[in-house]
């Protein structure tokens, strides 16, 4: 009996939760003031942590076609991250995945009922599960992929656009603690996690010069990092009309608001407490 109400309690405080996000988001949504070629005003933050939920409504728009689908890696519980805007108001189909068993559980209980085309997969993403991840999904270019495990990103970015999969738009988190020019990764390692711990809550992902290589690589332009210092957007081009693109002026890095309040150091002060860590550094 406690169980069943300890898990109602929960259910109702996830509820308030997404009610909160959706009056949050419409009323931001509401007081923007867009223009084109400066990616910070298309920002707004429903259920996405900064401001990702604005510039993918603003990149969506821009598509010169559609199929309403969207993936994301590390997508927890579904309360916080950058496609349950997309499910929920938009009412686009896509995957959610995400690592954590107990999370996605919830997520597929809060949401499962309020979508039927979005599909909550618990799975720990590896370069050995791209494959299989590809031949599930309904669409190999979906409109939007984004990816967040803060851990293997570099490596799974360049699987995910090796086999053939090409979004859209993507989404990645890059970790700012690198500063603007590094080239550097954590080392691929199937079983990492970020330690909560301090100075090791730093040492996860890689850099965002690292992220623009990767997808330079294959084809993708760059178009801007979000306000907060958290994630980075990338296009195919072909699927975007050129003049909008070449006029976009977006801000190529930003310092991680969240680390700079916690250690009250710049980037590369922080980057000092991590630095004889192991690293792969992307040719």
């Amino acid at each position: 009996m406690i169980n069943k109400v300890t898990r109602y309690l929960n259910y109702l405080k996830r509820m308030q939760r997404v009610n909160m996000s959706l009056a949050r988001g419409a009323a931001s949504a509401a007081v923007r003031r867009i223009d084109l070629t400066r990616p910070e005003t298309w920002e707004f933050s429903g259920f996405s942590q900064n401001g990702e939920d604005g510039i993918i409504d603003v990149l969506l728009s821009q598509l010169t076609e559609s199929n309403r689908y969207f993936i994301e890696i590390g997508a927890a519980d579904g309360l916080e991250n950058n496609t349950t805007w997309l499910a929920m108001v938009k009412r686009f189909g896509g995957q959610w995945i995400e690592g954590g068993e107990d999370s996605s559980q919830w997520c597929r209980y809060i949401f499962g009922s309020l979508n039927y085309g979005v599909e909550c997969v618990s799975e720990f993403i590896t370069q050995e599960s791209i494959q299989p991840l590809k031949e599930r999904s309904l669409y190999n270019n979906p409109d939007l992929f984004s990816l967040d495990i803060d851990s293997n990103d570099y490596f799974i970015v360049d699987s995910i656009l090796a086999s053939g999969m090409r979004p859209k738009i993507f989404v990645v988190e890059y970790n700012a603690v690198y500063g603007p020019e590094k080239v550097i990764s954590v080392p691929y390692d199937t079983s990492f996690f970020v330690k909560p711990s301090s100075p090791d809550n730093l040492y996860y992902g890689c850099s965002i010069a690292a992220m623009k290589k990767v997808f330079d690589k294959h084809g993708y332009k760059f178009v801007c990092v979000d306000c907060n210092g958290v994630n980075a957007f990338f296009v195919d081009p072909i699927m975007f009309d050129s003049a909008f693109l070449e006029n976009i002026v977006g801000v190529e890095y930003r310092e991680n608001f969240s680390n700079a309040r916690e250690y009250k150091l710049p980037w590369d002060e922080q980057f000092k407490l991590i630095e004889n860590r192991k690293f792969h550094y992307p040719e």
